[in-house]
């Protein structure tokens, strides 16, 4: 039998303007925007959601928006959609590709803000058949993991309800029509660890008087790679990449020093800890064989906590997605190595749910190699992140029909 909140979901989401809501994600992804920067996003959605009735705040944490739709006695259910966009250049070769140079919604930012634009006009059309109090949040710079805490210590529950259960979504990669969810772990933690390598320069003629930071790098960046394979139990999942590295000016000039930036990530704080403690040593280590002239200065910068769902309220919409979708359509994937800030917005330790939406379209999911393996499938086409993720426009209905329908598991 179909419960209140599924049957309620798809009564609501039954005319949802799809011309108009594709035509706003196009035009998101025209003008996408660094993280911080989010300025005329904001100003498009606090828009929205004054038009339907929503009392909108603005600039919470900055460019952060929050919009509340005060409707009786009931919980508080907050939604949450990120704003930002990358620092990469699109090759999508779409008609509404990016029109800002270097810049590219390729995380499907664009897709969750209309997502919730869509979700937010839908219950403010349907408040005869919910009661409580829907907060939905637009937020930024989630790609730096700054975001969500800039609003909350802007003062974000000072100025909407403390929510009672948090409900997010993200795009993608896989066939549209699939919603993942994981009752527990779902997202890792990650860390960014920095190095600074100091050698001793000189001319390129004359090696023999330098301290080259560069080769003592080259051999550090080969060595890390056994942090993971030697030092971490393969029943434990982490990855170790090295992402930048940065020495020298000319050819012909042996630089002082050389950086190397790291990112960890991890499904626990003791395997974190482990891996800040080996990469100290073997930086360590590798300075002193090379005779630099002082230690290595290894910092541990930005980091995202772990991202793990409430179970029981993981269960209450996955359940509605089923029903809502189909059977079929809900699986556990297990946890990703990708990390999110979205349960810092949970303050006070509150439940939260977290799942996915996949997006890709059908005629490059049909090109995949990989037959019916949905996994080796998942590994040939561009995912977040990559210059090519291309998110499509048929994902746009389902998306805010499954961020409708859990928001009706606790306001039915």
């Amino acid at each position: 039998m179909t419960s209140a909140a599924a049957r309620t979901a798809l009564d609501l989401t039954a005319e949802l303007g799809l011309p108009d809501l594709e035509e706003f994600y196009r035009d998101l992804h025209r003008h996408p925007e660094l993280s911080r920067q989010e300025h005329r996003t904001a100003g498009l959605l606090a828009g929205r959601l004054k038009a339907v009735g929503c009392d909108t705040v603005e600039g919470i944490g900055g460019t952060g928006v929050a919009g509340v739709l005060r409707n009786g006695d009931g919980p508080v259910v907050l939604l949450r959609a990120d704003m930002d966009a990358l620092p990469v250049t699109e090759e999508t070769g779409l008609p509404y590709a990016s029109r800002t140079p270097g810049v590219m919604h390729a995380c499907g930012h664009d897709l969750h803000v209309t997502w919730l634009a869509g979700a937010a006009r839908a219950l403010a059309a349907g408040r005869d058949a919910w009661n409580g109090t829907l907060v939905v949040v637009g937020q930024p710079a989630e790609e730096t993991g700054s975001g969500a805490a800039a609003m909350v210590a802007d003062g974000l529950y000072a100025r909407v309800p403390r929510p009672d259960v948090l409900l997010g979504q993200h795009a993608a990669p896989g066939p549209v029509g699939l919603y993942p969810h994981v009752p527990g772990l779902i997202l890792s933690a990650t860390t960014d660890v920095e190095i600074i390598v100091h050698g001793r320069g000189g001319h390129g003629s004359r090696p023999e008087t330098t301290v080259d930071p560069v080769l003592t790098a080259a051999y550090l960046v080969t060595r890390l790679q056994s942090v993971v394979s030697r030092e971490i139990a393969p029943r434990e999942s982490a990855v170790l990449t090295v992402g930048r590295i940065e020495a020298g000016t000319a050819p012909n000039i042996i630089p002082s020093t050389a950086r190397i930036s790291l990112n960890l990530r991890t499904q626990s704080e003791a395997v974190r800890d482990r891996m800040v403690a080996a990469i100290r040593r073997i930086a360590e280590g590798e300075c002193h064989a090379a005779g630099c002239p002082r230690e290595p200065e290894v910092t541990v910068g930005a980091s995202f906590p772990a991202t793990v769902n409430d179970a029981e309220a993981d269960r209450r919409v996955a359940a509605v997605h089923r029903e809502v979708f189909g059977d079929g359509t809900v699986f556990d994937p297990g946890p990703a190595m990708g990390s999110e800030d979205f349960s810092l917005l949970a303050a006070d330790g509150q439940p939260y749910a977290y799942w996915f939406v996949t997006t890709t379209p059908a005629a490059t999911w049909d090109a995949a190699p990989g037959g019916d393996d949905l996994f080796a499938k998942l590994d040939a086409i561009p995912s977040n992140h990559s210059p090519h993720f291309a998110p499509d426009l048929s994902a746009v209905g389902p998306g805010v029909r499954a961020l409708v329908a859990a928001a009706l598991t606790h306001l039915c």
